[in-house]
């Protein structure tokens, strides 16, 4: 049996616009209205899941999900990172940010490890692979890279070089073990025939 799962990436909320780890902050009011505007440019799925972080609930809802179950998995977390920008954490711990975007095992700010993740997504994906018809998931961006990685058999080194823009889809076809991967179509525009 052959699944499809379209995994949606969020609109842009005030956290990715400043650099700053996810903290629950919902969509600002540009990415709710790109959100609304691409409502309807969405093949019928037979099941939409989504993350329970807000700025995905948000985006499911103003796409028209609105009877979406909570089932996909959530981001990475960023332990005591969440809500600090980027670049302040990175001039008050230099070697720990290093050392996590260069070792998938490794997690400085107390929370999960980039191979943790990855192994998270995977058994979710497995999953989902197991049921039928098309599946659409709003996921974390980082859902989005750890479920590449998986389905190209890439290192988990991997992980920071994969970018998921706010509002794209990528789907993944085939089945558990053995999927392949369409890369990034901004959502708004027309779906291809070809899925």
């Amino acid at each position: 049996m052959t699944s499809r799962v379209m995994m949606i990436s969020p609109a842009i909320s005030a956290a990715l616009r400043e650099a700053r780890f996810d903290d629950g902050s919902p969509l600002d009011a540009t990415g709710a209205a790109r959100a609304r505007s691409a409502a309807g440019s969405l093949r019928a799925a037979e099941r939409t899941l989504v993350s329970p972080t807000p700025r995905c609930r948000e985006t499911a809802s103003a796409l028209g999900f609105d009877d979406t179950v909570e089932t996909a998995p959530t981001g990475l977390d960023v332990g005591g990172w969440r809500g600090r920008r980027l670049a302040d954490v990175s001039a008050e711990a230099p070697d720990a940010v290093a050392l996590w975007l260069a070792d998938p095992t490794a997690a400085p700010h107390g929370g999960e490890s980039v191979l943790r993740l990855c192994e998270r997504v995977t058994v979710w994906l497995d999953e989902v692979a197991q049921l039928s018809g098309r599946t659409v998931a709003v996921v974390e961006p980082e859902v989005v890279r750890a479920a590449a990685v998986r389905a190209l058999g890439a290192p988990e080194s991997a992980f920071w070089r994969i970018d998921v823009p706010p509002l794209n889809a990528i789907e993944f076809s085939g089945r558990a073990g053995r999927w392949n991967v369409t890369f990034g179509r901004p959502l708004g525009h027309a779906e291809g025939t070809t899925h």
